[in-house]
């Protein structure tokens, strides 16, 4: 296996090592439960990508990335604050359908940013990091958790995160940034 998908899988175990705990642990949803969860996920993404395919050529990429990480934000905030199945499906349908949106939007601004003989090295940096911060906040929020309960842990996060993501949608949003997001033909 390639490095990007070995680096991708160990994140993904790292988001669903908090995502199974808390599921399971806090909310008390079944293994089967937790995996209809994943596919409820795909369904929106799906749904989100379809939608967007629709939308696309009225949506800039800055709207497409503020709106996926806002939106993703309130799915994490949904899902922190559930308390059944079904509370935390909304939060994961929430999630899965935007995140096409934040993809999209992040994938476009790269590519039209990043010159094309320094994408593989700036790909590098940014994807060390990235798992760097991931292992930094797993082991945080287990610590976190150790003192207080997991739930106040995971509510605490995804408010930290939503509060995060409104910080940086209000510096995407400034005057002036509307150069960096310029559609290329």
């Amino acid at each position: 296996m390639s490095g990007k998908v070995i680096s991708y899988l160990a994140s993904l175990s790292y988001t669903h090592a908090q995502e199974v705990v808390f599921a399971r642990e806090v909310v008390g949803l079944s293994e089967l439960e937790y995996s209809l969860l994943i596919s409820i996920t795909g369904i929106g993404s799906i749904a989100g990508a379809l939608v967007l395919s629709v939308l696309s050529e009225r949506l800039s990429i800055r709207m497409m990335t503020i709106t996926g990480l806002l939106l993703m934000a309130v799915g994490y905030v949904i899902y922190a604050f559930s308390w059944s199945f079904a509370s935390i499906a909304g939060g994961f349908i929430l999630l899965g359908f935007f995140n096409s949106f934040l993809n999209t939007g992040m994938s476009t601004f790269y590519q039209n940013n990043v010159p094309v003989e320094l994408m593989g090295r700036v790909t590098s940096v940014f994807e060390l990091g990235q798992s760097a911060f991931q292992v930094l906040f797993v082991l945080l929020l287990g610590a976190v958790a150790d003192f207080f309960s997991l739930r106040e842990a995971i509510v605490t996060a995804a408010l930290l995160m939503l509060i995060l993501s409104c910080v940086f949608c209000a510096f995407l949003w400034k005057p002036g940034r509307e150069e960096a997001f310029v559609e290329e033909s």
